[in-house]
């Protein structure tokens, strides 16, 4: 059998130190740890420090060092260009990994490989720019805190969400919807948004102002395409803008409302607007963003994998929906 090697521990240079400074010469120190002399010599050499002299931590410290040849992505950098080029579209790191060992057409690489990469360099270069590439564009990890919830709204009509269907909480039967605004930085400026809760997927329109017979007919146009069966109830917080949620009534829709100061009860559309903020922040203005480029953005929302989906998109899910319930509506009764 061959001669097996084992690298020093931390134990062995904490030895190695004591015994140097008992004036142990290296061939004693190697025959007191079973170590060949040469072997002693070279760690000796390799990490002394010229103002500290030999320190086990110290010298343990460069030894990893050197083994330390890059991460991943500094190493390959046709895969590299792959996870920047999607991050650059709005996909989160956690997608761009799920997406990429779906397709298993390349390297995979984990969520937290991205996340470290990116760090380190902004902590390497001090070039905050890398930050950009994050879902959130933050310069440093950790939790930012809740920004706080809406306000109590009296609404004729109100039913509260503990009357809401069971079924609507599990995600697993589609026809489930959650609304909000928007809001933007400039006065005036939202986009209403629907979000199913099944597939995930995102419908917006761009209201000129906040009344509340604006807000209902924009839901009931965006609504009104959709099968019957995709249009069970819908979830709203509680600001005046939805206060003619009975108009829905007539799609054959359910409406409810959240607790007061408890948006996260419609979490699905809360987390929505959340990753569109990463393609149109809060001080964007609106007026500059064409109805072309807009619709662009949206689908390229509806276009990114999901992981709470098995990393397919909120497109490819809904319509699947819309395909079976079409095929449902279109086939022949059953012959008695």
């Amino acid at each position: 059998m061959g001669t097996r090697y084992a690298q020093l521990s931390l134990e062995d240079r904490c030895r190695i130190a004591g015994l140097q400074a008992q004036g142990q010469s290296i061939r004693q120190i190697a025959a007191d740890l079973d170590r060949a002399p040469s072997t002693i010599a070279r760690e000796i050499r390799r990490n002394t420090g010229r103002t500290v002299g030999y320190k086990p931590a110290y010298a343990d410290e460069q030894t990893r060092a050197r083994r330390w040849k890059g991460s991943k992505l500094e190493r390959n950098e046709s895969l590299r260009h792959t996870v920047f080029n999607r991050l650059a579209q709005g996909w989160s790191p956690e997608q761009v990994a799920g997406r990429l060992a779906r397709e298993r057409q390349m390297p995979s690489v984990s969520h937290e490989t991205i996340y470290r990469f990116i760090y380190a360099q902004i902590a390497r270069t001090k070039d905050y720019s890398w930050r950009n590439f994050l879902p959130r564009a933050k310069s440093k990890r950790g939790w930012r805190g809740p920004r706080g919830g809406s306000s109590t709204i009296f609404i004729e009509g109100r039913t509260p969400l503990s009357e809401r269907p069971t079924e609507a909480s599990d995600r697993q039967t589609p026809g489930h919807w959650e609304a909000d605004l928007m809001m933007f930085a400039k006065y005036g400026q939202a986009i209403l948004t629907l979000h199913e809760r099944s597939s995930r997927i995102l419908l917006a329109a761009r209201p000129h102002n906040k009344t509340a017979n604006l807000i209902a007919g924009l839901i009931e146009h965006l609504l009104q395409p959709i099968p019957i069966e995709l249009r069970k109830t819908i979830t709203f917080d509680n600001g005046t803008e939805f206060a003619r949620h009975t108009r829905l009534h007539s799609l054959d829709l359910q409406t409810f409302f959240c607790d007061p100061y408890a948006p996260w009860q419609k979490g699905g559309i809360e987390n929505a607007i959340g990753r569109m903020r990463r393609l149109m922040p809060r001080k964007t203005d609106l007026a500059t963003v064409s109805h072309r480029h807009f619709t662009a953005l949206l689908q390229a929302y509806n276009a990114t994998p999901r992981k709470c989906l098995d990393f397919n998109t909120p497109a490819e899910l809904f319509l699947q929906q819309l395909l079976h319930f079409k095929c449902e509506s279109t086939s022949p009764p059953a012959r008695g």
